[in-house]
């Protein structure tokens, strides 16, 4: 006997989660509430049924946990991707209930891949990650603002701000070492990632808990997650220039400082810089192919698990 795979699409509010099941052809809404989820998630098959969502940051976590409790399969969508496949539908109206049954669509119209079931100590170590960034900006923000100020209690308030703000990102990041200690599988593949050149702890943090696919990904799917994957721009005789686009910024931006201390630290890519820039005329260009080819290196050291040679 086959069981046909049924879809539901599961709009996500901050308060609610409207859900569209296709095979009754139903609507429903449930408190995003983490009992309410866990009731829903029990009345899924995880044979037959199949949830798609939008990703909406922090949102969708409940959810996220409660369909991976209950063994049951879901992917999550690029918010953009999912209104373009609703407006090519002729779908131009917004509402909740219409979002939740163009996903329904999506799902029975591509079938894609089921998403890596969330992993509670990944997920402590990006927010971890994402609060390091946080105080980071604050402090460049405050060193900025020390820069121009010249009143003697305003730059005594500034400094105090400052060593506050390093007190706490130093402590953020002793916690994450900690983190990073006490959890074997993450440890090992972070001392595999800094063995690259150019790759030190803020690095590989970053795409430990932002790139959590690393070692199960194609050369060319990791540069589009990661936002280092050219697209073209061409239209009848005209040529247009190729341009990167999308992706997850905090990944791009970690591999782009990454591949500036690979050219300096070791000659292969150093070389494959030079040539690059020769060729396109753009050191720029030429940095982010760098960046590209390094998230190659690392993505296959991953799935090798093996450091770099």
């Amino acid at each position: 006997m086959t069981i046909h795979q049924n879809y539901l699409g599961c709009d996500i509010s901050k308060h609610a989660v409207d859900v569209f099941d296709a095979a009754s052809g139903k609507h429903a809404r449930v408190a995003n509430e983490w009992a309410a989820l866990q009731s829903f998630a029990a009345t899924l098959d995880p044979a037959r049924d199949f949830v798609v969502l939008e990703a909406t940051g922090h949102h969708d976590r409940l959810l996220r946990h409660a369909l991976a409790q209950c063994g049951v399969g879901y992917s999550r969508l690029n918010p953009m991707t999912a209104r373009r496949f609703a407006q090519a539908r002729g779908r131009l109206a917004k509402t909740d209930r219409i979002d939740a049954r163009s996903l329904a669509d999506y799902g029975a119209t591509f079938h894609p891949r089921a998403s890596a079931v969330p992993c509670p100590k990944r997920e402590h170590l990006a927010a971890m990650a994402r609060r390091r960034d946080q105080l980071v900006e604050a402090r460049a923000t405050e060193l900025k603002h020390r820069a121009d100020a010249f009143d003697a209690d305003v730059l005594a308030d500034i400094e105090a701000s400052i060593a506050a703000l390093d007190a706490r990102i130093g402590y953020i990041e002793a916690r994450i070492r900690d983190e990073l200690k006490a959890h074997e599988h993450l440890s090992r593949q972070a001392g595999q990632l800094m063995s690259a050149p150019g790759v030190g702890p803020v690095t590989a943090l970053t795409l430990l808990a932002h790139m959590p696919e690393l070692g199960q990904l194609s050369p060319k799917t990791a540069a589009a997650l990661a936002g280092l994957a050219p697209f073209n721009a061409d239209s009848g005789r005209k040529a247009g220039r190729r341009t990167i686009n999308g992706g997850r910024p905090r990944v791009r931006k970690a591999l782009y400082m990454a591949a500036l201390g690979a050219i300096r630290a070791n000659q292969r890519f150093k070389a494959f810089y030079c040539a690059v820039a020769l060729r396109s005329g753009s050191r720029k260009l030429a940095i982010i192919a760098v960046a590209r080819k390094l998230l190659t290196v690392l993505n296959a050291m991953i799935r090798d698990r093996k450091s770099f040679a």
